[in-house]
């Protein structure tokens, strides 16, 4: 496994702990949500029962997660910003925003500008509790910044600068000029099958079924919460 990768991956462990600090009421303690999210119109979820039968949680679980959430967002959405200072706060020698970007966008999933609880179940069930498929293909959305169903070495140029800039002075081996393009070759060299210049999410559930390393990462998610 590329230690780009690698950084692919414990960055998204990462977030799935904060996540998970957040939903709970144990993250930021003293904060609700900021003058943004006071101003949206509270939103209300769905019945716990549709959530319940939509995702790998009980119902006991998805209510102790949504006081949680209630707790911290009254309003019932997270906007982009306070999305961004929580990511944050587990990379403090770094500059997370970007990354904290892409990742705002895979979980608000109707682009709406703010996620919602049912957004966050649906998100955390997969990270959490999916199958090895439904793990590799919300990544893949996650790397498919403009949606368009493949990965172009563009995006993937964009989500490397992303994860060096996250991990800061932190960062090993240290930046040089050529990195990004080095790990950007070699994740195309091992997705891109077909070598056609893009990665389709058949070739990337492939590549990672290949490789051990990233099959047993996938199961750090699980005892998450």
């Amino acid at each position: 496994m590329s230690s780009c990768a690698k950084r692919c991956k414990h960055g998204l462990v990462k977030f799935a702990r904060s996540v998970s600090r957040l939903v709970t009421g144990t993250l930021i303690k003293d904060r609700v949500c900021d003058d943004l999210e006071l101003s949206v119109v509270c939103h209300r979820p769905e019945a716990l029962d549709l959530l319940e039968a939509q995702s790998n949680f009980n119902r006991k679980e998805l209510q102790v997660l949504y006081r949680g959430f209630k707790n911290e967002c009254p309003s019932g959405v997270v906007n982009e910003e306070t999305f961004k200072q929580i990511y944050s706060q587990f990379f403090p020698h770094g500059d997370a925003s970007t990354y904290a970007h892409y990742l705002f966008n895979a979980f608000d999933s109707s682009q709406s500008g703010s996620i919602k609880f049912e957004d966050f179940v649906t998100a955390l069930s997969i990270l959490l509790r999916g199958t090895t498929t439904e793990k590799l293909q919300w990544t893949f959305n996650l790397y498919d910044i403009n949606k368009d169903g493949y990965i172009n070495k563009e995006e993937m140029t964009d989500i490397v600068k992303a994860i060096y800039d996250m991990m800061g002075r932190f960062t090993y081996p240290a930046m040089k000029t050529d990195t990004t393009r080095q790990h950007v070759d070699a994740f195309f060299q091992k997705m891109d099958k077909n070598r056609d210049g893009v990665v389709t999410l058949d070739e990337f559930i492939l590549s990672c079924q290949e490789d051990e390393n990233i099959m047993r990462s996938l199961q750090l998610f699980e005892n998450v919460i």
